[in-house]
């Protein structure tokens, strides 16, 4: 009988030890979804977007079966999970693409707790609805559990944005440097626009330094989302009264949107960031950054109230909001549409001419000031309004503004009306557990500058995307310090795949845990870790536009075990270069009452491959055609050199000979040469061209297109030694379609309309 008991007791004991397998079967398929009154194409899995929440228990083994019902391929990563290599779900790095109608298991033992999430790492998928939740959750045994924070009700909340337009027509958007976007969310800064607020010494300034406008997000986005709503209510609450805490595990799952959080029912209680506790913080708002993870405590509020919590994303176009509670809506205030004129006053006094940024000083580190600050008017106020800042002043009047300022600016006293604005910056986190490294393990210092080429939409690390580097090896026990400048105009929320890292923010052993660390513009920032894994692990930006772009990098642990998946690691590897390396296309065509002329191009980071042509409709205006191959050299991609063909005809009168202002004939009625050339990007954005003809023709030339005018209205000009010249306007009417006028000096005057890819 005792020797049944103990036997009994053991089984009974290793049932309960046992680790649990949780099984999930995903069905992604193309689907139709309808957010802006017009039906498009989304990627919906088990029928919904967001995927499904996915919930394990630390301990758990975690199955999860994609049945990828699509005609491409696709894939799923399990973002800040630590998990066998294998298993991370990124095509060519870590696994073969999942093909299209075959099924892919993942399976992993879940070793850790809190907020994560997961989305497709296949092309620009994400954007259009594969992305959802991941809730980890402790053991009640776990030490770290925290009674009055772990055991509260909780609900997923899952950020999002949505385009009508194709994400690959996006993508090439920016990359063709097309300013719709801008018009459609009223921030082209155009000279017009700066003239109208007493900026115009500000935009040409700008110009001056070889910079676009400024803007703080890429991408206009027609609807803003939470759980795929834009304004929906809570049901996480059926057993909740007035008073009671509620926990918010939020995900940002945007492609490309930060969004600042507010909550109409008072303080928000951050309580843990990137799967990992941190201390107890209480702030007005805080900004989350692409990929960032957030646990927050509110207050529910009493049965006839539903506060707003509120999602703007940081360009302030729009809002989603989720409410709870239910009752009379109780809103949060709208945040103001930002000060663009002086963030771009701002930046210019950042800019050198050379490209380079100029900190002047500045303590940029940890989002202690927020480089964006003076562009909050519900911060900066008025104009010559005088603002404090905690212990030390930044003098607002006549919009000047002390750049020495090293305070922490957590904390915003605006004089207008006495207010404080208490904001979440990283070094107001505080892990509540040790996370110190091994103090006896070797140290290998990393430094990477954070580059990008606006103009071209080039995004980099130190001034190479990922086509241009070899992976970076590591070895298994040493300590990782990564210290990061970022020398762009662009946040940028850096994600180590398979990792978590500290930031070192000043909380000594108690440094905060992420995987992902949002870096703003001119801020330098620390992050290490423990290499205590093996395989290759992704390090990119987050925002896909930016990934795809090429700032990314892969760390590789020294020797390695064969990862199965993976037949050919090279060549593997080879396809992720070139996926972030792509070819981009573009053309436009003026059809005009004086004839029809236009362009193409198709370029990568480095090569371009142009031609223009131009059609007159009579013998004198003739045809022509130029086409140039060049390579962008520099940081800054200001110099191409470049071969091209001259191919022309135009008939000229009897013994009518044109000259250019060296004495040379034009050799127009009959010309096709090769020629040998150079471009280069002069101050206020005009294009300087020398070039040497097979004939010994010299030509240089003067040129601009795209000058902004007003909002919707461009100016454009060529003038060269040849003796040719043109001016001409242009009025944006839609993404793909414009009304133009201009005079040729070949063809005179010309007005018609203009069509673009």
């Amino acid at each position: 009988m005792k020797i049944k008991l103990s036997l009994l007791l053991i089984l009974i004991a290793f049932i309960s030890n046992a680790q649990k397998v949780v099984r999930y079967d995903l069905y992604v398929k193309d689907t139709i979804v309808n957010f802006t009154g017009k039906d498009k194409r989304a990627i919906a899995v088990n029928g919904q977007i967001p995927m499904p929440t996915l919930t394990f228990t630390e301990g758990d083994i975690a199955e999860i079966y994609v049945h990828n019902e699509m005609d491409e391929s696709t894939s799923l990563h399990w973002h800040g999970l630590f998990l066998p290599n294998k298993e991370d779900g990124v095509p060519f790095l870590t696994q073969m693409p999942i093909a299209p109608h075959t099924t892919h298991k993942y399976s992993f033992p879940i070793v850790q707790s809190g907020t994560h999430w997961y989305h497709s790492h296949s092309g620009l998928q994400e954007q259009i609805g594969m992305y959802g939740a991941l809730t980890l959750k402790k053991k009640d045994s776990d030490p770290t559990f925290r009674k009055g924070i772990d055991d509260l009700p909780a609900l997923p909340v899952v950020l999002s944005e949505w385009t009508d337009y194709n994400p690959d027509n996006v993508h090439r958007m920016l990359h063709n440097a097309s300013d719709w976007f801008a018009i459609k969310k009223g921030t082209t800064q155009s000279y017009a626009e700066a003239i109208r607020k007493g900026h115009f010494k500000t935009k040409l300034n700008n110009e001056w330094k070889r910079m676009l406008a400024m803007d703080v997000s890429d991408v206009y986005y027609d609807k803003f989302l939470i759980n795929g709503f834009n304004e929906s209510m809570a049901k996480v609450l059926s057993k909740s009264k007035g008073g009671d805490k509620v926990r918010l595990r939020i995900s940002n799952a945007g492609a490309s949107s930060y969004f600042w959080l507010t909550y109409a029912g008072g303080k928000i209680t951050v309580v843990a960031n990137d799967g990992n506790d941190v201390e107890p913080v209480a702030v007005d708002r805080l900004i989350i950054g692409v990929s960032e993870t957030y646990d927050v405590v509110v207050t529910i509020p009493a049965d006839n109230t539903a506060y707003e919590f509120l999602a703007t994303p940081e360009d302030r176009t729009k809002s989603a909001s989720l409410y709870i509670g239910n009752g009379i809506k109780q809103l949060v205030s709208p945040l103001p549409k930002l000060n663009y004129f002086e963030g771009m006053k701002m930046m210019n006094d950042m800019m050198n001419m050379d490209g380079t940024m100029n900190d002047m000083g500045m303590d940029m580190s940890l989002q202690k000031m927020d480089m964006n600050t003076v562009m909050y008017p519900e911060i900066t106020g008025k104009p010559n309004m005088k603002m404090d800042m905690k212990a030390d002043k930044m003098d607002m009047k006549a919009d000047k503004m002390d750049m020495n300022d090293k305070t922490d600016h957590s904390k915003h006293t605006m004089n207008s009306n006495s207010s404080d604005i208490v904001t979440l910056n990283y070094s107001m986190l505080k892990s509540p557990t040790v996370t110190a490294l091994p103090v006896d393990a070797p140290v290998r210092e990393l430094r990477f500058e954070l580059t990008g080429n606006m103009n071209r939409y080039l995004w980099s690390m130190d001034n190479k995307v990922l086509s241009e580097t070899d992976k970076i090896l590591i070895k298994k026990g040493e300590n990782v310090r990564i210290v990061l400048h970022n020398n762009s105009m662009m946040r940028h929320p850096m994600h180590l795949h398979g990792h978590d890292f500290r930031v070192l923010n000043g909380q000594g052993e108690f440094a905060p845990l992420k995987n992902v660390l949002d870096i703003m513009p001119m801020e330098t920032d620390t992050i290490e870790f423990n290499a205590n894994a093996d395989g290759d692990w992704f390090f990119h930006c987050h925002i896909l536009y930016h990934m795809m772009a090429g700032m990314n990098r892969v760390f590789s642990y020294e020797n390695s075990a064969a990862n199965p998946l993976l037949p050919n690691k090279e060549w593997a590897y080879k396809k992720l270069q070139k996926e972030s390396n792509g070819i981009h296309v573009m053309a436009e065509n003026d059809f005009s009452t004086n004839g029809n002329d236009g362009k193409a191009m198709a370029q990568n980071a480095r090569w371009a491959f142009e031609t223009e042509w131009r059609l007159g409709y009579h013998d004198r205006h003739g045809y022509e055609t130029e086409t140039h191959i060049g390579r962008y050299i520099g940081k800054n991609q200001w110099l191409m050199p470049f071969i091209g063909f001259d191919w022309r005809y135009r008939k000229f009168g009897i013994d009518e000979v044109e000259k250019n202002i060296f004495g040379q004939s034009n050799t127009k009625d009959n010309r096709s040469v090769v020629s040998l050339g150079v471009n280069y990007t002069l101050p206020l954005l005009v294009i300087a061209q020398a070039e040497v003809f097979s004939d010994g023709n010299v030509r240089f030339q003067l040129s601009r297109e795209d000058i902004p005018v007003s909002k919707r209205l461009r100016m454009a000009f060529m003038v060269n030694t040849d003796k040719e010249y043109m001016a001409g306007l242009k009025y944006i009417v839609g993404k793909n379609f414009g009304i133009t006028t201009h005079y040729d000096s070949d063809m005179g005057v010309g007005f018609g309309v203009n069509l673009n890819y």
